[in-house]
């Protein structure tokens, strides 16, 4: 039975993809064929409109200071209120997500970016312009969302393929839609990219409606836990300004111990809060199981050690004159960043096709260790400017492609059956906790610029990811079910 849209349109629905192609959906209500084809490319137009707000602005931030007259410092909020959204949605429009239909959050999520979009076009100052960021930071969620989507429409066969198409598009566009967003910045102004945004996320918005299915989510009866989504947003405001803050005044300093008592009081009243609800955002049991709190704290570590690698130390070390390899900033990128994007847009699907063969626990394993194997290389020939640069492709593979196509994929798989969005929602925030974490860590010493200091952030990186490695060990299916 179709199911009507506000705007006289028809959802696409497995039942209807079924009578008009016996190929195309199953009785079970799993799309198969070109309703499949649909979906995947629906949901990847819905993620590339956030994408390219987060990789597109980058170059173009020097121009948006020069535009409002205004100090790096200053501009620098343009990107970090828009991470910092994207962290708060993912949890709590993701939970939400199961009560209100997924189609409804991906729309919501769309328009409140669309909104914000139009904001920074026409922005007449750079606060505006930053709120315009926060509203199109929430589209952050479309991730979890779109994972939570692949998992319930498609077969389990083509569940993995699609999920590494997804997180492939987590890097960028082959690495080169910064390049574009320079180029429009220099030609056509900045607000050309947010123009570009826009009609990108129209086209979403009206795929969406016609392909995504209606209705809402089966889960288990209750309401949205607002109290703890409430509480968890103040947590990762606080946990956010405390990692900035400690790396900038000091982490003993008197702003930085007041965020930590923040961020304390913040999650001990999420958890006391959850112990209490019907419905939670994340039950507390769910939080001490193997199944929750070892695929969280993998994803931060991870992110704390091979992020500060590709994008911190080695783009330091690549353009020091000095102690480095004295390259500009446009080679060094082509060179360092270009390659490992790359190469994982077309290393994701693969890792994501071997997990569901191979086990995806298994592939998160296997893609943090080598990912480890990879760090280790940088180490130990981080004067050799060869060996680095083929250091940092092969994370295109392993990182790029199996260990982020893993972790989202396993986020999906091993979330309480009761609240299928609580774990991808929260895994999505920890992917920006922890990248801000590893380069914060490693930034007194790269940032001496010297041949010791580079060699030191990059064996801190080292060990943080074998603590990743360590932790992921630590990861379990629940009882009965081979993950």
């Amino acid at each position: 039975m179709n199911i009507p849209t506000a705007t006289g349109a028809q959802a696409v629905d497995p039942q209807t993809a079924a009578a008009a192609d016996p190929q195309a959906a199953t009785d079970e209500g799993r799309f198969h064929g070109k309703a499949a084809a649909l979906l995947i490319t629906t949901l990847v137009l819905a993620v590339l409109a956030f994408q390219l707000n987060a990789s597109m602005i980058t170059p173009a931030l020097p121009h948006i200071g020069s535009f409002f007259g205004e100090t790096p410092e200053a501009v620098a909020q343009v990107q970090s209120m828009f991470f910092l959204a994207g962290a708060i949605s993912g949890p709590v429009i993701g939970r939400w997500s199961d009560f209100i239909g997924r189609r409804n959050a991906l729309l919501l999520v769309l328009a409140i970016m669309g909104a914000g979009t139009v904001l920074c076009i026409f922005a007449p100052s750079l606060p505006l312009l930053v709120a315009g960021r926060f509203m199109q930071g929430v589209s952050s969620a479309i991730f979890a969302l779109s994972y939570i989507v692949l998992n319930e429409y498609l077969p389990a066969r083509l569940f993995g393929t699609s999920i590494g198409i997804i997180a492939a598009i987590n890097g960028g566009v082959g690495g080169v839609d910064g390049y574009f967003g320079g180029l429009m910045a220099e030609t056509l102004g900045f607000q050309s990219i947010f123009v570009a945004v826009l009609v990108l996320a129209a086209i979403a918005v009206v795929c969406v409606i016609k392909v995504v299915p209606g209705g809402k989510s089966a889960v288990a009866p209750g309401r949205m836990d607002w109290w703890g989504a409430g509480s968890l947003s103040v947590f990762l405001v606080f946990i956010t300004y405390f990692v900035s803050t400690g790396s900038s005044a000091g982490w003993t300093s008197p702003a930085a111990l007041g965020l930590l008592a923040g961020s304390i009081a913040s999650f001990t009243a999420f958890w006391l809060i959850e112990k209490k609800r019907e419905t939670p955002l994340v039950a507390v049991h769910h939080l001490r199981s193997r199944q929750v709190w070892p695929v969280i704290a993998t994803t931060v570590l991870t992110l704390a050690g091979i992020f500060a690698i590709i994008n911190f130390t080695v783009v330091l070390l690549s353009q020091d004159k000095e102690n480095g390899f004295g390259l500009s900033a446009s080679v060094a990128a082509l060179l360092f960043l270009t390659p490992a994007a790359l190469i994982g847009v077309f290393a994701a699907p693969l890792a994501g096709w071997i997990a569901d063969r191979r086990g995806w626990i298994k592939t998160v394993r296997v893609g943090t260790a080598t990912s480890l194997a990879c760090a280790i290389a940088a180490a130990l020939f981080a004067h050799n400017q060869i060996a680095v640069l083929i250091a940092i492709a092969a994370l295109g593979i392993f990182y790029n492609g199996f260990f982020l196509t893993a972790i989202n994929g396993l986020s999906v798989l091993l979330s309480p059956k009761e609240a299928p969005a609580a774990l991808p929602g929260i895994n999505g925030a920890s992917f920006g906790i922890g990248a801000s974490l590893g380069v914060v860590v490693v930034a007194p010493f790269a940032g001496l610029g010297t041949a010791g200091g580079y060699s030191t952030a990059l064996w801190i990186s080292v060990s943080i990811t074998a603590l990743a490695f360590i932790v992921s060990l630590f990861i379990a299916a629940p009882k009965g079910e081979k993950i």
